[in-house]
């Protein structure tokens, strides 16, 4: 194993440039990039029921646009769940976002999506034996549309919303993997 020194900016002192009421913009060095204030985490659910899988599309603003999501929430962001955990959390926003509830949870484990830019992780989900208890579709300030897609159609699916002008989250890599990695040569 080749151990590698750390960058001079590693050890800058951290410091705080702008913050919000939810991020912060910070500064380390020459690296800039935003945080979320308390160190609040997040938990992306990869829920699966059968041949199937559970998407959220939903407008974000600082796209400008809709994005087809995997199920996801704050960890400890509502007042009374400071001290919940990510399977807490993703049970909560499951029913939430999703109209549905899982009967088996499994932690997948802690990732990021733009380590350049972002210092914010998420704990992957994988919620099964779904049960549908609702509507869905997010609280008052949430317009989320759920799709139940079948797995063997998620690149169809994606393709079809991309051309729809839908963003696409880059977690729904995570259903597509595969598919990227088959050498069409053969």
């Amino acid at each position: 194993m080749n151990i590698r020194t750390l960058p001079p900016d590693a050890d800058a002192p951290e410091v705080t440039e702008w913050s919000g009421k939810f991020v912060e913009a910070r500064r380390r060095g020459r690296w800039e990039y935003a945080s979320r204030k308390n160190f609040v985490g997040a938990a992306v659910i990869l829920a699966i029921d059968g041949g199937d899988v559970i998407l959220v599309e939903q407008y974000r603003v600082p796209l400008g646009a809709r994005c087809l999501e995997l199920p996801a929430g704050l960890i400890g962001d509502e007042t009374g769940t400071e001290t919940e955990d990510a399977i807490a959390s993703a049970t909560r926003e499951l029913a939430e976002e999703t109209g549905y509830a899982a009967a088996h949870w499994e932690v997948v484990g802690e990732f990021c999506s733009s380590p350049g830019m972002l210092s914010e992780t998420f704990t992957l989900v994988k919620a099964t034996g779904l049960t549908r208890i609702g509507e869905g579709g997010g609280t008052a300030h949430e317009d989320i549309v759920v799709h139940r897609v079948p797995l063997a159609s998620v690149a169809a699916f994606t393709a079809e919303r991309r051309v729809a002008g839908v963003v696409i989250d880059v977690k729904v890599l995570t259903l597509l993997g595969a598919q990227l990695l088959e050498d069409d040569a053969q």
